[in-house]
């Protein structure tokens, strides 16, 4: 039986998403989670709530997003900005895949579905927070559901932990991480910026191998001066209230 092609404004076959799963061999939950994710655009026509129409062109798109993600294991976050680019950098590029294979490294193997970490005691509206604010990304997801994995499920199971341990609500409210993560966010532009300027200019073919070298270190380094910096900045902020109050 033939399936069912319409045409749209610009000419192009538009066809249902079972038939954009079955011509791209992507499962249709993960073609909607791309879309979700703003890596592929929301169908071409509607023609009713539940009957969607979407364009056979995304077909070499999708294909592309499922090959980073299983080749090199690149988050969606990276891969939409690697295609937004008509003509990405490779040595970024390179560069994200080396720092995806180190994550990947440190990162536990373990996933979970949304619903068994709400089971397992974190609340709903901090994991929804987490992810509106781009704290957590899901990982994949399966029967509509979002499941978390690496970096991201660990993130959540030290939040978890920190409850269980005593650190309340009232004491480390779940908004806090966001001007926290962007405190993190500058510190490592600065990383990667120092990075592009002085490493990859040097690094003669070998980016891959110094990517990883770098990355290693630059979380060491990162610990040692924390270490550093927690008493002189306790003094600082000590004197600057006692400045204050006179």
């Amino acid at each position: 039986m033939a399936k069912k092609v319409m045409k749209g404004e610009s000419g192009r076959d538009l066809v249902k998403m079972s038939e954009l799963s079955r011509l791209s061999g992507v499962p249709a939950p993960t073609i909607k989670h791309y879309i979700r994710e703003k890596l592929l655009p929301p169908p071409a026509l509607r023609t009713s709530p539940n009957m969607a129409y979407y364009d056979v062109g995304l077909i070499p798109r999708i294909k592309a997003i499922k090959e980073l993600q299983r080749t090199q294991y690149l988050p969606l976050n990276v891969i939409r900005e690697i295609l937004a680019q008509e003509r990405p950098e490779p040595d970024d590029a390179t560069a994200a895949t080396a720092i995806v294979r180190v994550l990947r490294d440190m990162a536990p193997t373990t996933s979970m579905r949304r619903s068994e970490i709400l089971a397992a005691g974190n609340p709903d509206y901090e994991v929804d927070w987490f992810k509106e604010n781009e704290l957590i990304e899901p990982a994949d997801t399966v029967d509509g559901e979002d499941v978390y994995a690496g970096n991201d499920l660990a993130f959540l199971e030290f939040i978890r932990h920190a409850r269980e341990q005593g650190i309340s609500e009232e004491i480390l409210p779940h908004t806090s991480m966001g001007p926290y993560y962007k405190a993190v966010q500058e510190l490592v532009r600065v990383e990667l910026q120092l990075f592009r300027d002085l490493i990859t200019p040097l690094s003669d073919g070998e980016m891959n191998d110094l990517t990883e070298t770098a990355v290693w270190l630059s979380e060491r380094l990162v610990v040692l001066l924390r270490r550093r910096a927690l008493l002189p900045v306790l003094t600082l902020l000590i004197r600057e209230d006692a400045k204050t109050n006179k």
